[in-house]
């Protein structure tokens, strides 16, 4: 078994220390982007799970409604 150095980043850590806030964001906003457009391609692509989940949602809403 090797050591790490004290100087050395931890292997799980992929992005450099020195990210901005506004780098952050601006991945996030594009990751959140193509989430959103991969659950659309999903629901044309699946019409019938979709609408399935679409009403197991709508029973868990009503469920908790107050």
């Amino acid at each position: 078994m090797s050591e790490q150095g004290k100087d050395e980043a931890p292997a799980h850590e992929g992005r450099p220390r020195s990210e901005t806030a506004a780098e952050r964001r601006r991945r996030r906003a594009a990751f959140l982007r193509e989430l959103t457009e991969a659950r659309e391609l999903r629901a044309r692509v699946q019409p019938r799970r979709t609408k399935a989940a679409r009403m197991r949602q709508a029973v868990r809403m009503r469920t908790f409604r107050v």
